[in-house]
Formats: structure tokens, sequence, C-alpha cells
């Protein structure tokens, strides 16, 4: 949906209703979609909502099932449609290896993974671990409760039979025609990869990967799986004794320096970034925004962001669809 402002379409915003609901977003932070429209006084504001979503949820009250949903007015369809449309002639006339894409958990929710800090993610579940998911996923806790913590990683953290969505292949396909410079996530889940995408940057590292804490030796997923299902503790152990430790960083552990580096010269040199699926609340992730000055910026994700502001276009919805031309 996309709502404007108070005159901006005089013949849909007539109702009381709508009038109601333009007020409230023009008091709201979330910023314009359009930073031309945003300095012009003339030219009506708008700001974009997701397609196709329940009922929207203000911060001073929630919609329970019996509310009535708002009417999705045609002429909202067609603005999404036109950022949209830009979005996709701002890659199409990227110059070569000039788009960079940063995207978070929101980019696999539609391969069926969920995100960690919606209101369905994973840390708003509830669970039978008498803990906090940011406890139970901490170095302390690993380090302390090596049991729980696998038993908890194993159960909640690994999706191997997920597929690689819209949005992971089409990310492939921009890097074999040579317009994706690299592909910066914080998913651990290797969809990238799977969609065969080459230069990812994984930032939080992959399940994937898995290394003996004592002799370094490789292992993988599956292996580790194997070996905690032999181990009475459900600690998988190396053949050397030593424990199997995934090669994701917990909280309280630092990002790979190499990999951080790879992604400041990346975005450092990109003309396009676009921003997908992230809350863009965990750091130092998040803070890799500020190494961009190329021409266009673009978020798509499904809530508001600290970074909206900074962006030329803000777009609410899913990403495989965005993605799919």
């Amino acid at each position: 949906i996309m709502l404007l402002s108070p005159g901006a379409c005089p013949k849909c915003c007539r109702s009381p209703k709508w009038d109601f609901m333009a007020q409230i977003f023009q008091k709201s932070e979330i910023r314009s979609s359009c930073k031309l429209d945003a300095r012009r006084s003339e030219t009506p504001m708008h700001t974009t909502l997701q397609i196709g979503t329940p009922p929207m949820r203000l911060a001073s009250e929630k919609l329970n099932s019996s509310s009535q949903a708002f009417p999705i007015r045609p002429c909202y369809d067609r603005l999404m449609n036109t950022d949209i449309d830009t979005l996709r002639s701002w890659i199409t006339d990227c110059p070569q290896k000039g788009m960079v894409f940063f995207g978070g958990a929101g980019v696999s929710t539609e391969s069926g993974i969920p995100d960690f800090r919606s209101a369905d993610g994973l840390y708003a579940q509830k669970t039978r671990w008498p803990y906090a998911p940011e406890t139970m996923l901490s170095r302390t806790f690993f380090d302390t409760h090596t049991s729980e913590f696998f038993d908890y990683y194993c159960t909640t953290m690994l999706a191997l039979d997920a597929k690689p969505n819209a949005a992971h292949k089409k990310l492939a396909q921009l890097e074999d025609e040579g317009i994706c410079r690299a592909v910066i996530t914080q998913n651990i889940d290797g969809l990238h990869q799977a969609a065969g995408s080459k230069n990812v940057l994984e930032l939080h590292g992959s399940v994937h990967r898995n290394y003996c804490m004592k002799c370094g030796a490789a292992h993988s997923v599956e292996q580790l799986l194997e070996a905690r299902a032999q181990a009475s503790d459900g600690v998988p152990r190396c053949q050397c004794g030593g424990i199997i430790k995934p090669d994701v960083v917990l909280y309280e552990e630092s990002l790979d320096g190499d990999v951080l580096e790879a992604a400041v010269r990346a975005i450092a040199q990109a003309d396009l970034m676009i921003i997908a699926g992230t809350s863009l609340a965990v750091y130092p992730a998040a803070g890799l925004l500020q190494y961009f000055n190329g021409s266009h910026l673009a978020i798509i994700n499904r809530d508001p962001t600290p970074s909206d502001a900074q962006a030329d276009l803000c777009l609410r919805a899913n990403i495989g669809d965005v993605l799919n031309f």
C-alpha cells in the first residue's frame, strides 16, 4: 500500500478514514521514499507501506483480528509499481560491477527461513528453553552451556532443506551479467552460493563451515550433525576429541577482519547499493552503510529502518517480487 499525504490524491483521501491515516503518517518519522518530493512543497510526499499485508499496526495500538482492514486503492499500487520500476532501471543502467547488495534475514524468509526481530521472528517465538535467544547464541553460553547451545542451534538455526528464492537467483544472474560486484550478507544459510553467486561476503559466517577447536580440522554441517548424534551429551567432537564449533559469529565475538575489509571496499566502490531484509540494527554490520558514496541507495524492508532517511528509495515489498524481472 502507498499512503499519500493530504492533497496528494483528493479523490482517494476524501473519506474521514483516509484523512485520519494521512494525518497519522504526516506526523510520523517514516521518511518519504523520494528525496526530490520531500524537498519540493508543490510535489506530494509519499510514504511506502508493504503491499498485501494485514491491516497496519500503529505504534500506539494493535489491531486485533476483528478490526476492519483498510481498503487497498489502485492508485497506491500504481505508485508502488513506479518506485519498483525506478529501482529496476537503476539496476539495468548500473555500470559494470557498480552494484552491491547488502542483505539480512529478510532475504531468506521467502525461502521459509524465519527472520529474527519481526513480530513472528525467532526472537518472538516461545521455546522450551528458559533463556533468551540472544543469550543462547552468545559465546559465553557456548562455553558454559555447550550441550544446550547445540540443542538450540541445531533445532532453530539449521535449515538445510531450504532452497534459493527469486531474490537469490536474480542476484546470481546479475553477477553473471557483470552488474553485481558483491553480495554482502548477514545470513549464515549459504543460499546465495546455492543460487550461484560467487563473490559472497558472509559477515556472520556460515552453518556449512565448522572447525575443531583443538586441531583446527574442517567439518561439514553433515559431519557436525553426525558427530552430535554419536555424542552422549549432544556435543559434536572431532576425532582428536576437540569440540566442533560452527563457523558463525556469536554474540560477544568479532567479525572476521578480512571479510569486513572486503565489504567496506566493495561498498566504497559501488554506484548503486541495495539494502534488503535487514533492520540495520546489528552493529558493526549496520555501520557499513557509512562507506557508500555512490549515486543511488535503495532499501527494501518490511519495516522502517534507522537509515531510511539516507536512502533515495524505500520499498515495503517482497524482495523476490522487486527483483523478479
